[in-house]
């Protein structure tokens, strides 16, 4: 009834041209899609949660729930093993399965018969199945490390064993006698990570079988797919992320061999990229690969061979939508400018122009949308509708209906906008950022954005410098965000945004400017473009400041502790300050091991810079940090202590990476207020 009452008002709404709501969540998209779609049925079975609870950044604990929409019941998981809540439910493709997990063990729900089965029995705690640990969780971005087969026969899943990964522990202070401890297992660079193995349930029989894929090397899993041909695929990265494969298994023979490699000596390769791949009903596949320097789509043969490249060279490819394999048309997003993003149709068919396996002749991409900004899409299972969600800086999230033949868009309507957000926000009378490419005195030219409160040169304005400059970010995308800098601006200040070298979106190159060697050309951008801005007229070049967060907190006060620097105060929130404390997977994509790149760990160390620290500072952590922990500010404070440094200090008690528990993210930007007031 819900999902009908959804498709009467969306039709209603648009037809009549005023379709408004608040909100349009995935859900509601995808039965909007489902409209007309002959290949979309409704299942019997659905999943519900409620009452989560947050574990770390993606993962929750939940009450979990089938409901059955033809009985009109709802059966609660987990309940047959006595489990109140349990997390990562996920239903089997013929919808007679859920699989879930709780404390660290799988577990089946046969929806059949109500009764409930457990996958592994795993009675030590530092065997993992099926779940992420904290490294794969916050590094790999997934928290399910299982999967279903087609057929539903089988469940695939991940197993770490983390014996020799050594613990961290910190104080939870709360408001007892005694403060208490948590504890997790956080390989540090160049530490022991969790061994991996992948293994196969078989649902009939009940038996698992380890897969041939480990060749007893310390490596990483991050992804396992099924191919619609019943083919388990499993990426295994190496520790330095320096080779990926994706390795096709028999599930049954458990003999795996390589359907796609991919290697590099001079950078890191994407694991990430494996998410967007695209899978044809024979067997061949659409890979999306930075291989040549930009991030492009490659078509390939169901034995693995490259058959032709599909996306042109100098843009990066930003995700894969769907294909039709009846018009032959694969659809995408890429950066038409670093800061925007479009959607593409291109032909997948052979050009005529080039029969070599390197396909460098390729199909025009045709761009389906319109408005300068950023564009995301989401397509029907048939591919024949598309829901545009586009956003700039001056345009709330607003999604509009299409249907796709081809390479051919035609607006069906608006489904939904925010008129009266756009009024009000105009009302409030502040500037619309300035997009600038600022010089670097390197040859290179940087991506930013200013935002400018009074523009005339009477009046001069500080500036802030916000920025994140990690490597493969962005922050200056042409998109509808109004956080922290507006209300800097109503307090008078200008603020410049800037992405410095190895930014994402321009190149595989330029993502890897800083690689094995973090630190020092971000400061120097941002000097260069502090500089650069400073000497503009409305803006007072002797009061300046920048500011940044976790790996910006980290380059905040890396680039204070340059000589040439032009900053009268900075604030680094939950820093990084010494790579060698920071985890394995994320530090080691970029700077590989300490073991292996002693001299780019030593320069890149906030420790060694202490007594070049100059300027006001202010930092600020939380001392519940789980992944920039607060060890990171404690031994930088030691070392600012020993040069006789003098710094501002704010610590949040027991609150995590985000600051955002009670009243802190309000407190937390009042301090920051005062400390600009105080010192620009």
């Amino acid at each position: 009834m819900k999902i009908l009452l959804i498709f009467l008002t969306v039709l209603q709404g648009i037809l009549a041209g005023d379709y408004n709501p608040t909100t349009l969540s995935a859900a509601e998209q995808d039965s909007i899609l489902a409209m007309g779609d002959q290949t979309a049925t409704a299942g019997r079975y659905r999943l519900e949660s409620e009452n989560e609870e947050r574990i770390f950044r993606r993962s929750r604990l939940a009450e979990w729930y089938v409901v059955d929409t033809m009985r009109h019941t709802r059966k609660k998981l987990g309940a047959g093993m006595g489990f109140d809540q349990v997390r990562d439910a996920v239903m089997s493709p013929n919808g007679r399965y859920v699989a879930f997990a709780k404390d660290n063990n799988l577990y089946i729900h046969k929806l059949d018969f109500g009764t409930e089965v457990a996958v592994t029995k795993n009675e030590d705690t530092d065997i993992i199945s099926g779940i992420a640990d904290w490294l794969y969780e916050e590094e790999f971005g997934t928290t399910a490390l299982f999967a279903w087969s087609p057929d539903s026969k089988m469940l695939a899943f991940v197993r770490l064993d983390e014996h020799e990964v050594p613990s961290f522990s910190w104080d939870i202070y709360g408001d007892t006698q005694y403060p208490t401890q948590e504890s997790l297992r956080y390989p540090k660079a160049g530490c022991p990570n969790a061994k991996a193995s992948v293994c196969v349930y078989d649902v009939a029989t009940k038996g698992i079988q380890t897969m041939q894929v480990t060749n007893g090397q310390d490596l990483y899993f991050p992804r396992l797919r099924w191919t619609p041909a019943g083919e388990l695929l499993v990426l295994r990265v190496n520790r330095d992320q320096t080779k990926m494969e994706v390795l096709s298994c028999n599930a049954k023979s458990t003999v795996s061999h390589p359907l796609y490699k991919e290697e590099s000596d001079r950078y890191f390769v994407d694991y990430s990229l494996f998410d967007e791949w695209q899978w044809l009903s024979d067997g061949s596949f659409i890979a999306l690969s930075e291989k040549d320097g930009w991030r492009r789509a490659y078509l390939h043969n169901a034995q693995g061979a490259q058959l032709r490249v599909l996306t042109p060279a100098d843009i990066d490819v930003t995700a894969l939508y769907a294909v039709d394999e009846k018009s032959q048309t694969l659809y995408y997003q890429a950066a038409t400018t670093p800061a925007t993003r479009d959607i593409y149709a291109v032909s997948i068919k052979p050009n005529g122009k080039s029969s070599s396996a390197s396909g460098n002749a390729t199909h025009m991409p045709v761009k389906l949308t319109e408005g300068e900004g950023t564009h995301s899409a989401r397509f029907s299972k048939d591919s024949k509708r598309m829901i545009d969600c586009f956003q700039s800086f001056d345009t709330p999230h607003t999604y509009t209906l299409y249907t796709i033949k081809g390479a051919n868009a035609t607006k069906i309507g608006l489904i939904l906008d925010h008129t009266a957000t756009i009024t009000a926000w105009k009302e409030q009378g502040l500037p619309e950022p300035e997009l600038l490419r600022i010089p670097n005195g390197k040859g290179q030219e940087l991506e930013a954005m200013l935002l400018t409160p009074h523009p005339s040169p009477l009046t001069p304005n500080p500036l802030v410098v916000m920025h994140y400059s990690g490597p493969a970010s962005q922050r200056v995308l042409n998109r509808w965000r109004k956080r922290f800098e507006y209300a800097l601006v109503e307090q008078g200040y200008a603020v410049l945004i800037v992405d410095t070298r190895g930014s994402d979106c321009r190149g595989r190159a330029w993502r890897n400017e800083t690689y094995m060697s973090l630190g020092q050309k971000e400061a120097e951008d941002l000097i260069a473009a502090a500089n650069y801005i400073g000497a503009r007229e409305e803006i007072d070049a002797s009061r300046m400041a920048i500011l940044g967060w976790s790996y910006g907190g980290y380059e905040t006060l890396y680039t204070m502790s340059q000589k040439n620097h032009p900053f009268k105060a900075g604030i680094a929130i939950a820093p990084v300050t010494d790579w060698k404390l920071y985890d394995s997977a994320y530090t080691e994509r970029y700077m590989r091991r300490p073991q292996v790149n002693p001299r780019g760990y030593e320069e890149a160390s906030l420790l060694n810079k202490a007594a070049d620290l100059s300027g006001a500072v202010l930092i600020i952590h939380g001392t519940g940090d789980d992944n920039v922990h607060v060890q990171h500010t404690m031994q930088y404070i030691n070392a600012l202590v020993e040069a006789d440094k003098q710094f501002e200090m704010q610590l949040y008690p027991d609150d995590n990476h985000h600051l955002r528990q009670g009243n802190n993210a309000k407190h937390m930007h009042e301090r920051i207020l005062r400390f600009l007031n105080t010192n620009l």
